[in-house]
């Protein structure tokens, strides 16, 4: 998810706890733990500064979005929080790692995915059934925020916040649901499948690749899998040792990617993921310029 979500399930997770018990320093230290939370395991962008090796993209919601790590941020933040507002007890660690686990587990959904189960598999794990920038979350938990301003005096607003999270919840069942159906359309047609979820709820993207031939169709449960909008030919047969070798960020997309295409046309060699191809290209392409030498230059301009 994006930052901004992520940002806004934290502050969803500080409104859901009753803390009508809570003294102003447990309440700073709720605050700064649930948010904080929601946002460490994107640390990971720093990687960008020193990355010489092109694995930014592993690197990223790589091994900082593994559930292994829950526990890890957890201890720090709580200890955190021990330090900084002394507080003490074992609720902060759960708070935290609920935090934790909420982001880690909610990157799944969208078609970036995530290392969830590094270091032990370096599969990038991914779903594709909810947008990396949800709208419908973004609507539930602001909606939550109104309900809450105007909320009876004397009601505990904490109980809205705990409904909008049932409300999230539900819609991440039933998105994953028709994603799943779709799914199950689309593989008999194609060698692989990807999907990724468009804007409008219950609307995605359906990718297919069957030999040299990749093809973008849109999809809903109630219509199925329509003709496919968009073809595309990745020339299978190319050698892209050449490409891995001068641009090392290709081949770890190579890696990254559930299935790319590749593009040959005698002048550029590189792949590109098709699960973010708009208007005529997509911006996960890592290429190379082919350099002719003199024969190839004579045969191919004989005059």
């Amino acid at each position: 998810m994006d930052t901004i979500t992520h940002t806004l399930f934290g502050l969803t997770l500080y409104g859901a706890v009753d803390k009508r018990k809570m003294t102003r320093k447990e309440k700073q230290a709720l605050f700064i733990t649930a948010v904080a939370g929601s946002q460490i395991p994107d640390i990971d962008v720093i990687s960008s500064w020193w990355d010489t090796a092109g694995r930014y993209q592993m690197w990223h919601r790589g091994i900082t979005h593994s559930l292994f790590m829950v526990p890890v941020w957890a201890a720090l933040l709580a200890l955190v929080a021990r330090w900084w507002f002394k507080v003490k007890g074992w609720f902060w660690f759960g708070i935290a790692a609920l935090a934790v686990w909420i982001h880690s587990t909610s990157d799944l959904f969208n078609a970036w995915g995530t290392g969830y189960l590094e270091p032990f598999s370096t599969v990038r794990v991914t779903f594709g059934t909810i947008p990396i920038v949800d709208l419908v979350f973004w609507g539930l938990m602001l909606g939550g925020l109104l309900v809450s301003i105007i909320w009876r005096r004397g009601k505990p607003k904490f109980a809205v916040y705990r409904a909008v999270w049932a409300l999230i919840a539900l819609h991440v069942v039933i998105q994953s649901a028709q994603g799943y159906a779709v799914y199950q359309q689309a593989s008999p047609y194609y060698e692989q499948v990807a999907l990724s979820a468009e804007f409008v709820p219950g609307v995605f993207t359906v990718i297919g690749k069957e030999g040299e031939k990749v093809e973008l169709s849109r999809a809903t449960l109630w219509n199925g899998v329509e003709p496919p909008a968009i073809q595309l030919h990745s020339e299978e047969s190319a050698d892209l040792n050449s490409l891995f070798a001068e641009n090392p960020r290709a081949e770890t997309l190579y890696e990254w990617s559930p299935f790319v295409v590749v593009v040959d046309d005698g002048e550029t060699l590189g792949i590109y993921d098709p699960r973010f191809y708009r208007n005529g290209q997509s911006f996960l392409f890592e290429s190379i310029e082919r350099v002719l030498d003199e024969t190839e230059e004579r045969w191919s301009n004989p005059d």
